[in-house]
């Protein structure tokens, strides 16, 4: 996806002239579309596995605070700052993520795989505002993006949605496959496996004489599993990838509110390191719809 296709480049680039303009500051654009052609790949090679990716938190890690800062070095500068609504601490010696004080706009979440190395770098000058008092400041201080709407979008996903996306890329890879009940028992057939994610109701495309939902997608036989909603629950996830952030690697369990997506509540769990980039997580209450 080059600089001029990308959707969401345009409009921003020249919101972002506007407001260096109005600030009476130099504005430096740096092409990071060879780098966002690696996080269009991991994005629908998930899909291909059966996954439902996290393509913010990735960028976030990989090229937002990683190459930026890079920018930053080359440009003179001791910090990047960011609009992310999270705070970030010190603790014990080493930065640890803390969540906004605004906790509908909170994006701690996103920000999981930040190394010290970024942290130690990244200012997050609205983490102890809400989004309501941002939104004044900038009206106060008339900058042309006061009003300017919030995309909830990932932003390089084209109108038609991401299966569109995923097709024009990986299409000779997405194949035609059974959807089953949790006996194995053939309900209906599919388009492609990247079209379902765990939890989903609508769009499943059968009728089984009750509601049903999507309680697995299993790329090795190219099926879709449906099942009741109790189906959905699930008392322990296993996680990869693990940045333990702002402490040294965990000797022992540890009790902890577990977040399994953005919008989700905190909920009470044990989590026991494994190795050291994973790690076994046990609810005390079972919970829906966990999704890898």
């Amino acid at each position: 996806m080059s600089r001029e296709t990308c959707p969401c480049d345009a409009g921003q680039l020249e919101a972002a002239r506007r407001v260096a303009e109005f600030l009476e500051i130099p504005l430096h654009v740096v092409d990071l579309s060879a780098a966002f052609e690696v996080l269009i790949d991991y994005f629908c090679s998930e899909y291909l596995r059966g996954r439902t990716p996290n393509p913010c938190a990735i960028c976030n890690e990989q090229i937002k605070f990683a190459r930026l800062i890079d920018e930053a070095d080359r440009l003179g500068f001791d910090y990047l700052a960011t609009g992310h609504y999270v705070r970030s601490a010190s603790c014990d010696g080493r930065r640890c993520l803390r969540r906004a004080s605004d906790a509908e706009k909170d994006q701690s979440y996103y920000l999981f795989a930040l190394s010290q190395k970024h942290l130690a770098r990244a200012a997050f000058p609205l983490g102890d505002r809400t989004k309501d008092e941002v939104r004044g400041l900038a009206r106060k201080a008339g900058l042309p993006a006061a009003e300017t709407e919030e995309s909830q979008d990932v932003c390089f996903v084209p109108q038609g949605g991401y299966a569109r996306l995923v097709r024009e890329r990986v299409g000779s890879q997405v194949r035609p496959g059974d959807i089953v009940d949790t006996s194995g028992k053939t309900l209906g057939r599919h388009e492609g496996i990247i079209d379902f994610t765990v939890g989903q109701r609508r769009g499943v495309g059968v009728a089984a004489g009750e509601p049903v939902y999507v309680v697995d997608v299993d790329p090795r036989t190219n099926r879709v599993v449906v099942g009741r909603d109790e189906d959905l629950l699930a008392d322990t996830l296993v996680a990869e990838n693990v940045n333990w952030v702002g402490r040294p690697l965990p000797r022992e369990p540890l009790r902890c509110a577990v977040q399994i997506r953005y919008r989700a509540q905190p909920v009470d769990a044990t989590v026991i390191p494994v190795g050291r980039f994973g790690a076994k997580v046990s609810f005390d209450e079972p919970q829906r719809a966990v999704t890898p």
